[in-house]
């Protein structure tokens, strides 16, 4: 007698193998093919017609509670820099898009750019700053050590054009208030100048008082 088999013939699938077969390249949104928001963040690309390097240190959306229901948006937060100048600065804006608020937030750091201290390729002395729950510890290094931080520290610190330098992060991990920490540790850095010039403006003070008593 002939039996007839209850379980249909199964064909193939486009892009998919027999038994022991390997699966074709994934279409859109599939195995390899698949893509996410920030997949540039991190790496520093200067904008066309720009002379500052641009970094996205971080992307979040954002949610807004009005009279008409809630209202999507998209915060950035950018860094912008001049490596042969040594300059950094940090912006950060809101907009409908990605792109919108990172334009917008890299035009703010254009405006809030300060030139760092950088002495043969690192910094002049050891500072230590403080942001919110954020603390950050900046250490000069000899020729040759590179940067040695992590996170948004490093970011920074390369968008600034510091060769050699080490950074820890002791406080908070938050990527903002890490940026806030060490662009501020930088804006407070003082070369040999500047610590002679306010010594002899306190020497001239301290005269001028004792002359007067």
């Amino acid at each position: 007698m002939q039996t007839n088999s209850s379980q249909p013939n199964r064909r193939n699938r486009p892009g998919q193998g027999g038994p022991g077969g390997s699966r074709g390249p994934g279409g859109p949104g599939g195995q390899g093919g698949r893509g996410g928001h920030g997949g540039q963040r991190g790496r520093g690309r200067r904008e066309e017609g720009s002379e500052f390097d641009q970094k996205v240190i971080d992307i979040a959306r954002v949610t807004r509670v009005m009279a008409g229901g809630k209202r999507m948006r998209f915060r950035a937060c950018v860094i912008v820099g001049d490596t042969p100048t040594h300059k950094i600065g940090m912006g950060i804006a809101k907009g409908a898009d990605v792109s919108i608020a990172v334009n917008k937030a890299a035009s703010k750091a254009q405006k809030k750019m300060i030139e760092v201290p950088v002495i043969k390729g690192t910094l002049p002395h050891q500072i230590r700053q403080k942001f919110g729950a954020a603390i950050v510890l900046l250490k000069p290094a000899p020729t040759g050590t590179g940067i040695i931080a992590g996170g948004a520290v490093r970011s920074v610190l390369e968008t600034a054009g510091v060769e050699d330098v080490v950074g820890k992060i002791l406080g908070s991990k938050n990527k903002i208030n890490n940026v806030h920490a060490t662009i501020s540790a930088l804006g407070n850095l003082q070369t040999p100048t500047k610590k002679v010039n306010k010594d002899k403006i306190k020497k001239k003070t301290t005269k001028a008082e004792n002359s007067k008593l």
